[in-house]
């Protein structure tokens, strides 16, 4: 098992096959966003080797992120390929985040692969403020593509960003759609990552007080729930579901921490809200990769910090200059 500096296991890894997104979101990327060229991304093969040599290490779950992952050409090879790793026992957890976009399309070669749980990244229910926040979405499509991926037997966690003024009024709408069909629910906090085409101090709602509206209508008890993530769970007695939530700048989650970020063009952030990072990039390319990976991943972790420091201020350039894209969250 690897033991960062603080003795805490990394047991977890998010891969973002790709910094790609069919959608805009408004929080995530400016609208105009300029991708990574394609040559500069790691292949499927090499992505694949990075991550068998973290699960060599001990690593028992990852999760595949972009952008949005299932836009990535052929990303059902690195799926299948890595399931084979659920079936030796070797890994525990195969997963994704996605917006549902594609999902209509793939939930059935996800369940096939041995993926069992996904997060679907959804902040609205009202098909125009959809569109406005995504910039280019279809309600309509990632909620056929929710009730595909349902259908076929997934279980289902909904992400909803809590952005002021903009669905704070409709969370208590979602949680009931998300509770009223057996899926999860996460409330998450926006991050300073990358340059938007906003100011955060005019999205920023803190969860705090989120949790205080949601316990006038609903009881909530703390629950031992866990995923292996950053979410803190409480059960919602009335609907006998979970609501999770996700506090990096009014409580952050680093005592816990047990993961870590790759890009898609090979770099291991060691910490989400901290710019060090490793490149593996030769490693994964090296005709002796098992050897040369086993010993930047120890390499790695020997330098993953305690904590990150985020912070919204107005006008204040973005904690971390790279958007939300590159790593996944």
């Amino acid at each position: 098992m690897l033991l960062d500096p603080f003795k805490r296991p990394v047991s977890y890894l998010r891969v973002s096959v790709t910094d790609r997104c069919d959608f805009r979101c408004e929080y995530c990327m400016s609208e105009n966003m300029t991708f990574l060229p394609k040559k500069d991304l790691l292949s499927l093969q090499e992505i694949e080797r990075i991550c068998i040599s973290f699960i060599n290490l001990g690593t028992t779950k990852i999760r595949i992120t972009g952008g949005e992952p299932l836009v990535r050409k052929n990303v059902m090879s690195l799926f299948n390929n890595l399931g084979r790793y659920l079936k030796n026992g070797k890994l525990k957890e195969l997963t994704l985040t996605t917006n549902g976009s594609q999902l209509e399309r793939y939930a059935e070669d996800l369940y096939n692969s041995g993926v069992r749980r996904i997060n679907v990244s959804i902040d609205t229910l009202k098909p125009e403020l959809f569109s406005k926040l995504t910039r280019r979405g279809s309600l309509e499509k990632v909620l056929k593509g929710i009730y595909k991926a349902k259908e076929v037997g997934l279980k289902i966690k909904i992400n909803t960003v809590a952005l002021k003024e903009t669905n704070e009024n409709e969370l208590m709408d979602i949680l009931e759609w998300a509770h009223s069909n057996d899926f999860d629910m996460t409330v998450i906090e926006t991050m300073p990552l990358g340059e938007i085409d906003y100011d955060r101090t005019d999205q920023f709602l803190p969860l705090s007080k989120v949790k205080e509206k949601f316990e006038k209508v609903f009881t909530l008890s703390k629950s031992d729930h866990y995923t292996g993530g950053p979410s803190r769970y409480f059960n919602v007695e009335e609907t006998n579901n979970r609501i999770g939530f996700i506090t990096p700048l009014t409580h952050n989650f680093c005592e816990l921490c047990n993961r870590v970020r790759l890009t898609c063009t090979g770099k291991l952030y060691m910490c989400l809200g901290q710019e060090d990072s490793a490149d593996f990039v030769n490693a994964a390319r090296s005709e002796n990769w098992e050897h040369d990976l086993k010993a930047s991943i120890i390499e790695a972790i020997s330098r993953k910090p305690k904590g990150h420091d985020f912070v919204i201020r107005r006008k204040q350039t973005p904690s971390v200059k790279r958007h939300m894209s590159v790593t996944g969250g």
